[in-house]
């Protein structure tokens, strides 16, 4: 399903701008002209003139057009923006393989022939719902892990190189200096060091609360996954592509992680597979008000807004737990999966018949 995409309205982001509205965070991006920079809506920097600034829908659409990121709100750590999950099936596959390395040795073109779409379709698709090229979003996607590697890790540049999903260190100083104007040297000395994170990889991964971090764990070990005391655990098996373990505490707004692998390339795939694991990257503002639109789920969102639907780690999701003669509302499309969650919690049940023909009000 490709719905078009509802253009930005200017006047609504610099209301949320200057509110420094945290709903907003990751759904657009500020470009300001005075400083070439472009910032999240939660920057704490001083609100510049609506003169001054433009909007972006994506970190990636903001630097195609030249701006770097801000130093302090970091736009490497704004959640990611599931609004669009909603509008274009195609893009969310599409991105999905990017995570996982479709474009670090392919192009757009083998791409959107997996996707079964033209490559000039999924480039138009790209430019009305993210604001940038796939080439472009893979060399943003590359470049802010890069960041927060240089953040909040200890590794070398060579081992950031390859951990972002750079084929070589010059590769990703040469992409470095073209998008920020600085080389990622200079980052690193701007961080305070903490120390060597003891035991691997630290990084944080931002998600949009409200979370329901109880149910997400209890969903998780009900799928086989090893939950103990608050913490996921997994050790890596050869398909993963690299020996090790991962290991997820969840906090307020974010995934602690902590990664030991033996192979830095495959980060971006195993970030990429925690990510829909977790459902870091779901908007339940966004879900919340389009299942609500049903009296049958008004209340059961109310009462659980923060409900995720827990993915796999490999493989196309789980299909929907529901009666074969049933059939899904239109209205509930396309985040059925979670209107079938809260019934699922209502009920305690994990299965959900509706009635041939229901349909929503």
């Amino acid at each position: 399903m490709d719905i078009p995409a509802a253009p930005l309205d200017p006047e609504a982001c610099y209301r949320a701008l200057k509110a420094r509205d945290p709903r907003f965070d990751g759904r657009f991006f500020t470009c300001v002209l005075t400083t070439g920079i472009y910032c999240r809506p939660v920057c704490p920097a001083r609100t510049p003139k609506r003169e001054n600034v433009r909007f972006a829908e994506s970190a990636a659409a903001a630097e195609a057009r030249g701006f770097r990121p801000c130093l302090r709100c970091r736009p490497e750590t704004a959640p990611d923006m599931g609004a669009w999950r909603g509008s274009s099936s195609t893009v969310s596959r599409a991105l999905a393989q990017i995570e996982d390395g479709a474009l670090d040795e392919g192009d757009v073109e083998r791409l959107a022939g997996r996707l079964g779409v033209g490559g000039r379709h999924l480039r138009r698709l790209f430019r009305q719902h993210l604001g940038a090229s796939p080439v472009a979003v893979a060399q943003t996607r590359r470049v802010l892990l890069a960041r927060a590697l240089l953040h909040d890790s200890d590794l070398s540049m060579a081992c950031v190189a390859l951990a972002a999903g750079f084929g070589s260190v010059r590769r990703f100083n040469e992409t470095f200096l073209a998008l920020h104007g600085r080389p990622p040297s200079e980052l690193r000395r701007r961080r305070v060091t903490t120390g060597a994170a003891a035991g691997g990889v630290r990084l944080g991964l931002p998600l949009r609360e409200p979370y329901d971090a109880a149910q997400v764990l209890s969903d998780l070990a009900i799928a086989g996954e090893t939950v103990e005391r608050g913490v996921w655990h997994r050790a890596l098996v050869p398909d993963d592509g690299a020996e090790g373990w991962l290991e997820a505490r969840l906090a307020p707004g974010r995934l602690d992680l902590r990664a030991s692998v033996s192979d830095l390339r495959v980060l971006p795939r195993l970030l990429a597979r925690v990510r829909r694991l977790f459902d870091l990257s779901a908007d339940p503002d966004i879900i919340s008000r389009d299942l609500s639109a049903d009296p049958r789920l008004r209340d059961l969102v109310a009462r659980c807004p923060g409900l995720r639907v827990v993915g796999r780690w490999v493989g196309v999701p789980a299909a929907p737990l529901i009666a074969p003669e049933s059939r899904i509302p239109d209205s509930w499309r396309p985040w059925e999966a979670y209107a079938l969650r809260h019934l699922r919690e209502a009920s305690g049940e994990d299965t959900m018949p509706l009635k041939a023909g229901a349909a929503s009000c």
